[in-house]
């Protein structure tokens, strides 16, 4: 897969952005790559059903650990976590779907 090459949205969340594959907003579900530079990160937040994400490219921090490329991490319903790509030198990129949505908390 060519990074370069995806039409990548900026977010408010400095250094992180995102392009969306699939939105249903009735549901919530969301299938969306999400890049993250590092040391930045997305707002804590919490699920509503299970997200499933597999590291792509570099890797991230959050309250379960380090995930690092070809990781496969499951969040289930009503979990919260807040990640952060790890300083390095390439960004961290993550394949995510968000079966039911989520909710930012704090943000």
């Amino acid at each position: 897969m060519d990074l370069a090459a995806v039409p990548w949205r900026t977010t408010r969340y400095p250094g992180v952005a995102i392009h969306f594959y699939a939105s249903d907003k009735a549901s919530g579900r969301v299938l969306a790559l999400i890049r993250m530079e590092p040391g930045c990160g997305y707002p804590e937040h919490r699920h509503h059903g299970e997200e499933h994400v597999l590291v792509l490219q570099g890797g991230y921090r959050d309250e379960q650990g380090d995930h690092q490329a070809g990781s496969f991490v499951v969040y289930e319903d009503r979990s919260v976590h807040a990640p952060t790509a790890l300083p390095g030198s390439e960004a961290c990129v993550l394949l995510a779907l968000a079966h039911e949505g989520i909710r930012l908390l704090g943000a």
